[in-house]
């Protein structure tokens, strides 16, 4: 029999396993059932376990490129006319293929902005003799993409110093943003993480249930509201209060979609924000925006918005698996001066990816 719940806790009920929510007035701890740990981490102390954490984690990207190079197979096909275009080069078609380079890189959804940076600077380098051959055009442009990659902040998690970590996902409706959050919880889960969700979008009715049976297939533990309508701050705040006295590692929080021109939920989202980093000061470590990948260049104008907002810390590009639109990676991360965290590449838990700048590059210029 469980043990009573401290009085602090009084509100919360602790169920065996995620049911449907009912109507009362509380808060309630899902506890979905216990799975065997596949864990290779066991350290939870502090700074050493989120350091292994994030290194298990980029190890993963790595490993699994394949998938990567597979969600970004139409970008690929897109590109592949550059191999073309420089396998007989000559300082003579310079103006030529230059001018078809950039016509792939808009096809590929590069941005304008972007292409032109690109092209300008393989032109200069041509014209003053560093380039001399195809090949060296070729690697000279996966390293300037590289570059508007990398030098924008670190893809890996910021979780910090003190457990546990606390992770917000905001982004709008349709975008994959509660299944994203479902997908981080079995990743993290399955490095030897203990999870703690957090069902903070409590505008969208069903949006609880989603994440309940997220709970229940990654055998984490959640935190809902039995009240139609409860505040949102108010459940992620008792989630974070009980991942500090239960010894969780990480919360996840799940906000409410919205559009960013929806003033109201926008200003929910500053509430959330605030207290979060009431109940565990420093907190949220990570603000992460979920961001539809097949809009392209069209999520900038939200993504800005929602970063003036509340700051976002990293994106997750949902969507990709398959998208002719793999250049508007690289347009994001340059446009909002945001590391790109994950991308989705499929419809299978394990299909949300460590986010790989260099795998990505090698990925779509192969």
């Amino acid at each position: 029999m469980a043990s009573p719940l401290p009085s602090s806790l009084s509100r919360f009920s602790l169920l065996t396993k995620p049911t449907p929510p009912h109507h009362h007035h509380r808060l309630l701890l899902l506890v979905a059932p216990t799975r065997p740990a596949s864990s290779s981490l066991q350290c939870r102390a502090g700074t050493g376990f989120f350091n292994r954490l994030g290194r298990l984690i980029k190890e993963k990207a790595k490993s699994d490129v394949d998938k990567l190079f597979s969600g970004f197979s139409k970008t690929r096909d897109n590109l592949a006319v550059i191999d073309e275009l420089l396998l007989y080069w000559n300082l003579a078609d310079t103006d030529r293929v230059l001018d078809e380079l950039e016509e792939a890189l808009l096809v590929s959804d590069f941005g304008p902005k972007i292409t032109i940076k690109i092209v300008e600077s393989l032109r200069e380098d041509i014209v003053a003799g560093k380039l001399k051959s195809g090949s060296e055009i070729k690697e000279a442009l996966k390293k300037n993409v590289l570059d508007l990659l990398t030098i924008k902040g670190k893809p890996e998690l910021q979780l910090g110093y003190r457990k546990p970590a606390v992770i917000m996902v905001v982004g709008v409706n349709g975008g994959g943003k509660t299944t994203s959050l479902g997908k981080l919880a079995y990743r993290l889960k399955k490095e030897g993480a203990k999870v703690l969700m957090a069902a903070g979008d409590t505008f969208r009715a069903a949006a609880g249930d989603q994440l309940e049976i997220w709970a229940e297939r990654t055998g984490c533990e959640i935190v809902v509201a039995e009240k139609e309508k409860a505040k949102a701050a108010t459940v992620i705040s008792q989630a974070v209060k009980r991942g500090k006295e239960q010894g969780y590692d990480i919360v996840l929080c799940d906000t409410s979609g919205r559009l960013h021109t929806n003033f109201s939920l926008m200003e929910e989202l500053i509430a959330c924000k605030k207290a979060v980093g009431k109940a565990m000061p420093g907190a949220p470590n990570e603000i992460l925006q979920v961001l539809d990948g097949t809009t392209g260049l069209n999520m900038l104008p939200q993504a800005r918005e929602f970063n003036e907002i509340v700051g976002i810390t990293g994106l997750i590009l949902t969507k990709l698996d398959g998208s002719a639109r793999g250049g508007c990676v690289v347009s994001v991360v340059n446009e909002l001066g945001i590391p790109v965290k994950f991308v989705g590449v499929g419809e299978s838990v394990e299909d949300l990816q460590p986010f790989d700048a260099e795998a990505f590059v090698n990925a779509i210029f192969s």
